[in-house]
């Protein structure tokens, strides 16, 4: 049943308001669009770990060992292609938001050894979210 007239002007400006008021929200719910990239990532991997597996089985018939290691191998790369999500490439989006607590490029390093453990653990978990901008 789709939407009167009126119902489709009141979403509209719910919509501009939520953009208004939290517009990161927003983006973060209106999504990417492309559901299908893991899919077919899922798919080619599974299609590629079952040659891998084919290929071992033809090792194994041939009594050919460096045969079934590179069909172990090609099985092993399938799955794992599989496995892992797709590398999203950087674009020049929207700013991201300021940074919080000190620069890391200015702020003091500890001495190896130095600070509690979960400090150090912290450290390490600042460099790494600001290694990836």
């Amino acid at each position: 049943m789709p939407l009167s007239e009126h119902e489709q002007k009141l979403l509209e400006q719910m919509e501009r308001a939520l953009y208004a008021e939290d517009p990161s929200f927003a983006t973060q719910m209106k999504g990417h669009g492309r559901p299908s990239a893991p899919k077919t990532r899922l798919v080619g991997g599974i299609i590629v770990a079952v040659l891998g597996l084919a290929v071992v089985v033809l090792g194994v018939n041939a009594a050919s060992i460096p045969l079934g290691v590179v069909g172990f191998v090609i099985m092993v790369a399938g799955v794992a292609w599989a496995a892992t999500p797709p590398r999203v490439a950087k674009t020049d989006g929207p700013p991201r938001p300021a940074q919080r607590g000190p620069n890391p490029k200015t702020a003091r390093k500890p001495k190896s050894g130095s600070g509690s453990f979960m400090q150090r653990m912290d450290d390490r978990w600042d460099r790494r979210r600001n290694d990836g901008r």
